[in-house]
């Protein structure tokens, strides 16, 4: 994809709508606001384009996503993987990586040590899972 085509995207996102991005907050939505909307950063993202950089798509996971449609939430340590590879293995599959527990969670995935997204879950009747479970539904 070209950079131009990223920035005229990104560029036209208003705050709310960048909100609206699972994990973006209002915080981060604005510093992504912000970025794009800045003349030196317009200008650095041309000169990457004048020199001949192009941004590859990720590749995409082709065929069954057997996460589709689910939401997880982390909590605690996770001892085979960080969190960030939890979320990027999720959302690989198919699958909602979110911050905060809420009945329209799937999975609570409750490493060592969890903190209160353990407890809200509990009181929620949200499924909570520990690693193993979780491993085994991501296929390691």
């Amino acid at each position: 994809m070209a950079i131009s085509e990223i920035l005229e995207i990104m560029s036209s996102y208003s705050l709310d709508e960048l909100q609206e991005i699972s994990d973006v907050g209002p915080k981060v939505a604005q510093s992504i606001y912000d970025w794009f909307h800045e003349a030196r950063n317009i200008k650095f993202l041309e000169r990457l384009e004048a020199a001949g950089v192009e941004v590859e798509s990720p590749a995409r996971i082709t065929g069954h996503l057997p996460l589709a449609g689910k939401s997880f939430v982390l909590t605690g340590s996770l001892e085979s993987m960080s969190r960030e590879e939890a979320k990027e293995k999720i959302r690989a599959l198919g699958g909602d990586a979110s911050e905060s527990v809420s009945k329209k969670t799937d999975y609570v995935v409750a490493g060592s040590e969890p903190g209160s997204k353990y407890e809200k879950a509990k009181k929620l009747g949200v499924k909570v899972i520990d690693e193993r479970e979780f491993l085994g539904l991501i296929g390691r």
